[in-house]
């Protein structure tokens, strides 16, 4: 990230501070030691703050560099995966929970992490709707008793489910084949086939031992805002 950007961070910074009632330039001058000139020149894109400048700014708000960071922009440099020179890429599984709702997988979240061939990783091809480029993309949850059971035989309990959080599109992979997706349902997964009814999910296990699920969706939601992502690989040990 450049200098500059971080100076037009700290700028959106203060004025949000002082449109909140927080501060004000002549506050801001008296707290740095600065002209008030200097500070609204500043403020008003007339000028910039030298290097020290910024730090003096910085320190009497108690701000650091991580808050003038994009927060999308630490999610892409911040990947806990270990880097892979060899044959294989690196998976991390983790909990359904997290597998729903966390864009950044963190340390604490990893129970295990699994290999796959790179050629098989470069084949799957995502299809996103909607922001997901921040999203780590690929996630392994384990399928518990209910969902196993309820796909099977493509599934069965304890089963490690690969998931494409870059596929949340209803549209088919493979034309004449029927996706199955992780679907969340009060913050886990449910992995199942899915079809949309006017403002209401369908979820269809392959075991029609287990019953249709329904999820209403919240106005103005999608489809997409409750899909995971697909699931592209399942591991059955035997």
């Amino acid at each position: 990230m450049k200098f500059k950007v971080l100076q037009d961070n700290l700028r959106k910074t203060l004025w949000s501070r002082i449109e909140e009632g927080n501060l004000t330039g002549l506050g801001l001058a008296q707290q740095t030691g600065f002209k008030q000139a200097h500070i609204s020149n500043f403020l008003n894109r007339k000028r910039g703050l030298s290097i020290d400048g910024m730090d003096k700014v910085m320190n009497v708000q108690r701000l650091s560099v991580l808050d003038l960071l994009d927060p999308a922009e630490i999610n892409k440099r911040a990947s806990i995966l270990p880097p892979s020179d060899d044959e294989f890429e690196n998976v991390l599984l983790v909990d359904d929970d997290v597998a729903a709702s966390s864009p950044l997988l963190m340390s604490r979240h990893v129970k295990d992490m699994l290999k796959f061939k790179k050629r098989f990783m470069e084949t799957l091809r995502p299809q996103m709707e909607g922001s997901r480029e921040d999203w780590e993309r690929f996630v392994l949850i384990r399928a518990n008793a209910r969902e196993g059971m309820s796909m099977y035989p493509r599934l069965l309990p304890g089963a490690t489910v690969l998931i494409d959080r870059h596929y949340n599109s209803l549209k088919a992979y493979r034309k004449g084949e029927t996706n199955m997706y992780a679907v969340n349902k009060l913050q886990t997964c449910s992995l199942k086939y899915v079809e949309l009814a006017g403002n209401h999910l369908v979820l269809r296990p392959h075991n029609t031992a287990y019953p249709v699920e329904i999820i209403a969706m919240e106005e103005g939601e999608k489809a997409a805002d409750y899909l995971i992502g697909r699931v592209c690989h399942v591991g059955i040990e035997t």
